[in-house]
């Protein structure tokens, strides 16, 4: 079994006046994504910023991004409905407006730091329904296994996701979630629904690595990006995401699970093709 390899390169956490490496415009996306492609990567996972390098959600800023990718690379372009801790539920369901071709769904509230990040059950319900009505392929994100619970309830309350497949996403290591421990990772995997298809996992930080290893020894793929984690390591910090990709890939290959091409991509999480 070939490893899907996500990018999520931006997120919605670090200031680009902290970290300029930090691709925030248009410009820089295209080029971390084309160059991410090239390393391994098949999916992309976005938050948008506007002029001023800030978390958005607005639409014209959502959809020129998903237009500019897409024209310009063949990654799947997944858009964050998560926004940031302080978006409001109503904006985050417009995300699917700008056409991507999945969308992150987290399955349930959290702490996230000394902020909440919030989902509630209706919320969840609501979007995941749009996302069945709009062909948008959701990825279910899990920080916690409280959210493993409620990711079954969706599915036996609203059947399948548009293709068919369940691909679920552990985030660990948030300082309110669960742990990026393996001990926890597998607890969770453990609590699957029958429903899920395949599975991949998030270490942040400095679980970085060690999630990367567990996951990959027990059949899982790999979120990797700078969203996530902006040290390669001690001292060392990440000058562009294509690094965490690149070693995300050679350690994948290593374990003879060779990055997926986004062509199988597509096929293993039942993602259409949406003209560019």
């Amino acid at each position: 079994m070939n490893t899907l390899i996500t990018v999520a390169p931006t997120g919605a956490e670090h200031a680009k006046a902290d970290v300029p490496q930090l691709p925030t415009t248009v410009a820089e996306l295209v080029e971390t994504a084309r160059t991410c492609q090239e390393a391994g990567a098949a999916m992309i996972h976005l938050h948008i910023r506007d002029a001023d390098h800030r978390p958005t959600l607005d639409r014209g800023f959502l959809k020129a991004a998903v237009d500019a990718l897409r024209s310009e690379c063949d990654l799947i372009i997944q858009l964050s409905t998560g926004g940031s801790v302080h978006d409001p539920l109503e904006s985050r369901l417009t995300v699917l407006d700008a056409e991507p071709d999945s969308c992150s769904l987290t399955c349930g509230t959290t702490n996230f730091g000394d902020d909440v990040f919030l989902n509630p059950y209706g919320f969840m319900s609501q979007l995941y329904v749009l996302a069945q009505e709009r062909e948008v392929v959701p990825e279910f994100e899990l920080f916690d296994l409280g959210h493993v619970t409620a990711l079954a309830r969706l599915l036996d309350t609203h059947g399948l996701p548009f293709g068919g497949k369940v691909h679920v996403d552990f985030v660990t290591g948030v300082p309110g979630g669960m742990p990026g421990t393996t001990a926890a990772l597998m607890a969770g995997v453990a609590m699957l629904p029958e429903q899920v298809t395949s599975w991949s996992a998030t270490g942040i930080g400095r679980r970085h690595l060690p999630m990367m290893a567990a996951s990959l020894s027990a059949g899982g793929h790999l979120r990797v990006g700078m969203e996530d984690n902006i040290m390669f390591a001690k001292g060392q910090p990440v000058q562009h995401n294509a690094e965490l990709v690149a070693r995300a890939a050679d350690v994948a290959t290593l374990m003879q699970r060779p990055p997926m091409s986004t062509a199988a991509a597509r096929e293993f999480l039942g993602v259409k093709r949406r003209p560019a």
